[in-house]
């Protein structure tokens, strides 16, 4: 994997709150990773969750992307892709923190002739109150303009506030709320198979339709600087879990939110 972010990247990054990496990986390692998600997706079936509970608007979304979450949970080689401690080092040096737990990984499978995915930004769906939150967005499949690459406005990451958009069949609900980023100029993010996208969890994003016959295979992974705290959002958060927490506490569970790279703490290993 090509986990060495230069300066430039970082500086990139850190400005305009998405950078994309040419070749990530490797042919080899690519493979890999389809077989593995593949595998981890088909074993999961319909359930969105390892806990296999119905998901009430999965029709909508399953139009918009076919969505499964924490795939780690289930399957021993995602559990081991996404525990690479390079991967978290990796989101470490573009956030500029020193540890990185795993919020939740997701494949994001856009079906053929699927629709659009909304303007949104992440981290107010999520259950903790860093801006530091960021995703890497791994290609399976070439990613063009025709199949629904991501489309980013850069630099709405220094701006955006908590207020949540669901990602509903109005692709432009978020500019409801931010009116202000109406004129500004999106840029799209086509990438080849093996290659990535890491954007900041406040950086308003969203992506084509896919436009042609062929599903578009993502991998993805959101990931939280260690000693984030509790926002009040239940989000993916196991209902006992939730039920525990108070506003503020630290989200250092393991189980739940592992942290896979650390530079002066021990970290767990698939």
């Amino acid at each position: 994997m090509n986990t060495e972010v230069t300066p430039e990247q970082i500086n990139f990054y850190r400005e305009n709150g998405f950078v994309v990496i040419d070749n990530f990986l490797t042919p080899e390692e690519l493979e890999v990773w389809r077989k593995a998600v593949d595998e981890a997706v088909a074993q999961r079936e319909d359930f969105l969750m390892a806990t296999r509970e119905a998901r009430a608007d999965k029709v909508f979304y399953e139009q918009v992307f076919i969505q499964r979450i924490n795939l780690w949970n289930d399957h021993a080689k995602m559990k081991e892709l996404m525990f690479d401690a390079r991967l978290g080092k990796m989101m470490a040096d573009l956030a500029g923190v020193d540890g990185i737990r795993i919020w939740h990984d997701q494949a994001l499978i856009k079906p053929a002739w699927g629709n659009p995915t909304g303007w949104h930004l992440d981290n107010p769906f999520w259950s903790f109150t860093s801006r530091d939150s960021l995703s890497v967005w791994v290609a399976l499949d070439d990613v063009t303009l025709e199949n629904g690459c991501l489309y980013f406005l850069p630099g709405t990451h220094k701006l955006g506030g908590w207020d949540v958009t669901k990602i509903g069949e109005n692709v432009g609900d978020l500019f409801k709320i931010y009116p202000e980023w109406i004129n500004m100029k999106a840029i799209p993010a086509p990438m080849k198979a093996g290659s990535c996208s890491i954007h900041n969890g406040f950086t308003a994003h969203g992506a084509n339709s896919n436009m042609t016959p062929g599903p578009r295979r993502a991998m993805t992974c959101a990931y939280m600087p260690d000693g984030s705290t509790f926002s009040g959002r239940k989000n993916i958060l196991p209902q006992e879990y939730f039920e525990k927490l108070k506003l503020g506490d630290l989200l250092d569970d393991d189980n739940q939110n592992p942290l896979i790279y650390h530079r002066t703490k021990e970290y767990v290993t698939a």
